[in-house]
């Protein structure tokens, strides 16, 4: 990939953030090559901040990285597109994006695997996800075969109400079991596809 970085006077070019499976600007940064050598060799966008005069790792202080899915330059080699999978929201504000535009994906699942990723990062005392998590895998196992009991049970009667709640507790915590196998909904999805392709 060529980047023309001698184009402007301090060497920088434009780099543009653009969430990979959303399509949703995140962001814009500087990088010199330096940066974008760091980006590609740890997977993590890395900048050039004009402010504090060295490199900086999106993320590298609230952990809301974001991970590199692809780099393209443009057609004058001097700007980079930068496609990734945010860890969290991209504005130092909280916001999704730095125009304060949600990113969520289309499915709601999704966006919830990524909240759950965050969230087991947290301190156990803080987090009903971490303290779950820190109790191994055995723990979330359990965990998923309490609330399909519960749910079965709550079929079996008529209260709708009642039976949503725990089928929204079941899922949630099959999430939760998917993540410490270290797959995700995707991988489930992708069999099925291929079940239903034969």
């Amino acid at each position: 990939m060529k980047v023309d970085f001698a184009k402007f006077s301090d060497g920088l070019v434009p780099a543009i953030v653009q969430d990979n499976q959303t399509q949703k600007v995140l962001m814009l940064g500087f990088m010199n090559q330096e940066a974008l050598n760091h980006t590609e060799s740890t997977g993590k966008v890395t900048f050039y901040s004009r402010s504090k005069q060295r490199l900086w790792t999106k993320g590298e202080e609230s952990g809301h990285f974001l991970e590199v899915k692809s780099i393209a330059s443009d057609c004058d080699h001097d700007t980079l597109l930068i496609k990734a999978h945010p860890l969290g929201p991209t504005c130092h504000t909280g916001a999704d994006t730095c125009w304060s535009e949600r990113n969520h994906p289309e499915n709601f699942l999704f966006y919830l695997e990524d909240i759950i990723n965050l969230r087991k990062q947290a301190s156990p005392d803080q987090s009903y996800v971490s303290k779950l998590f820190s109790g191994g895998i055995n723990k979330v196992a359990q965990k998923v075969g309490e609330e399909a009991v519960e749910m079965v049970i709550e079929a079996k009667d008529n209260n709708d109400e009642l039976f949503l709640n725990e089928s929204a507790d079941l899922l949630f915590h099959y999430l939760l079991l998917l993540n410490a196998k270290g797959y995700s909904l995707q991988d489930v999805i992708d069999i099925l596809k291929d079940r239903h392709s034969k």
